[in-house]
């Protein structure tokens, strides 16, 4: 979890074809500088192994024009170990719009099995515009960063004056960059780092937000897209504000799941002994907090705020003990010790895992690419208000929040179009069946859009992302053997989670890698 003119056509072929020169395939004189570079391999820090390196490439900021302005393109790379086995390179990327990918290589190089370390050498980069690539800033306050905006009638002038704020700070304050910070940039950029790697192809591992950055380089350079796995898909057809949009159609369903798995536990979380009770209580929850935010943990928390964190309930066992947890501080009743209220706070006030390189650097490449990878955002703030009133009514946990006004309203128009699926993808997409960041039928969105993919879907598999985040997970073997051999399955698989629905007791599984998640990640 995160594009409006199209360019004349011709201008888009030059753009989308530069970085398809090699080396190899033109003289040293006639390739455009960029892509004649050579990596200054160095050990990344002294505190980590000598074989995780990192360097910096110089790329073009608008591949039109290769001669001019250029930014920093932070790379990294953990190399196989066993050359005779050795297939090539295998570009990664943790999602976002905003999530930087430089440490993917040591993290994953732990998970992955022996057989596919093996085969590739990993390589990691932080997108242009995040982390160590020419980072981007907004001057956007904390506030100001947070997109959770409820709808009401009475503040929805408040919430346009924050969409136009934050568009004009993000101009004002990177202007020059912002137009340039897309997914079609990013997929050029991947192109230049496999030429100046000189490989013929490139493999690719992308989660969420990186599925769709996947799934655009295989458009722009079909004849370089080798092995590429795409786990838990973002909907081409959904970009971007119809992906947000989805986070309050498939919350209800989650929702519903909820309810069913709390009620058959009512004797363990007293929340009801039936759907509808277990659905009451929560929403007189909501209700009684709106009229008089509950004490939890010290904060106060309104209805809107328990609303907010809809993510929850695609994890049944997480969100059993959180509620009952609030509904213990709405009583006045001591709350349940132990992770449940931690983790309810962390839930309900969005605090951050870890500082970002520049405060709000994640936060401005989310706006700077879901505004500028599309044209289809509406111009018109009452678009936005009736959308968001009759979403509220329509997917009462999460609608209004995801149809209220985004800054795109008042986003530059894009420099390019969006990009086509229309050619053959042969790469393999993976999916749980109750992800809250990138939900089912997002990725089933994505699976049909790629014509020629393959789809390992995981039933009764919770969380947002798959291969490698649950070590029990049954798509592993199957990942690993189609990167292992580049064959994918000759049809879609289906396999059991061992932890499916009715049987995860706890919290939501431990992440294994840094994929970003939480409101306004894909």
């Amino acid at each position: 979890m995160k594009r409006l003119a199209p360019l004349l056509a011709t201008a888009g072929l030059i753009a989308s074809t530069v970085p398809l020169l090699t080396a190899t395939q033109v003289s040293a004189a006639s390739a455009p500088e960029y892509l004649n570079q050579k990596p200054s391999w160095h050990r990344c820090s002294p505190d980590q192994p000598a074989s995780y390196e990192c360097a910096t490439l110089k790329v073009p900021l608008d591949y039109r024009r290769p001669q001019g302005s250029t930014i920093d393109l932070a790379i990294s790379r953990v190399k196989s170990e066993n050359p005779a086995k050795r297939h090539g390179v295998m570009l990664l990327n943790p999602g976002g719009p905003g999530g930087g990918g430089l440490d993917l290589p040591l993290a994953m190089g732990g998970v992955m099995s022996q057989e596919v370390r093996d085969q590739f050498d990993l390589i990691g980069f932080d997108p242009r515009g995040v982390g160590a690539s020419s980072p981007i800033s907004c001057g956007l306050t904390d506030t100001e960063q947070n997109f959770d905006r409820p709808y009401r009638p009475e503040t929805y002038p408040s919430d346009v004056t924050w969409a136009r704020t934050v568009a004009d700070k993000c101009r004002e304050k990177a202007g020059a960059v912002l137009p340039h910070i897309t997914t079609r940039n990013t997929a050029r950029d991947m192109d230049t780092i496999r030429a100046v790697l000189g490989e013929r192809k490139l493999s690719y591992l992308g989660y969420s937000y990186g599925t769709y950055l996947g799934s655009v380089y295989s458009q722009m350079f079909p004849d370089r897209t080798d092995r590429f796995v795409l786990d838990s898909g973002v909907d081409p057809q959904r970009i971007w504000r119809g992906m947000i949009q989805v986070w309050a159609t498939e919350a209800e369903p989650a929702f519903a799941r909820w309810t069913g798995w709390a009620a058959e536990r009512s004797a363990e979380y007293g929340l009801g002994d039936t759907p509808k009770a277990v659905s009451d209580t929560f929403w007189g929850l909501v209700e009684r907090a709106d009229r008089d935010p509950i004490d939890f943990e010290g904060q106060k928390v309104d209805g809107d705020l328990i609303r907010s964190a809809r993510g929850m309930f695609f994890y049944p066992g997480q969100a059993s003990p959180l509620i009952a947890a609030l509904k213990a501080a709405a009583e006045g009743k001591p709350q349940p010790a132990g992770p449940a209220a931690a983790d309810l706070k962390r839930l309900l006030t969005g605090e951050r895992a870890a500082a970002e390189p520049v405060s709000d650097n994640g936060t401005a490449v989310f706006w700077a690419v879901v505004c500028g990878d599309t044209g289809n955002w509406p111009r018109y703030t009452e678009q936005y208000e009736r959308d968001a009133a009759k979403d509220k009514v329509k997917y009462p946990l999460y609608g209004d929040f995801a149809s209220n006004i985004k800054p795109c309203a008042f986003w530059d128009r894009p420099v390019e179009a969006a990009t086509p699926m229309k050619k053959r993808a042969n790469v393999l997409t993976v999916q749980n069946e109750w992800d809250s960041q990138t939900p089912l039928t997002s990725g089933e969105g994505m699976h049909r859009a790629l014509k020629g993919s393959r789809m390992v879907l995981v039933a009764g598999g919770e969380g947002h992302g798959v291969y490698l985040t649950d070590p029990a997970s049954c798509a592993d073997a199957q990942v690993n053997s189609y990167l292992t051999t580049g064959r994918l399955p000759a049809e879609d698989v289906t396999c059991q989670s061992p932890a499916a629905a009715g049987q995860r007791g706890s919290a939501a599984p431990s992440k294994r890698l840094p994929i970003p998640a939480g409101p306004g990640r894909f």
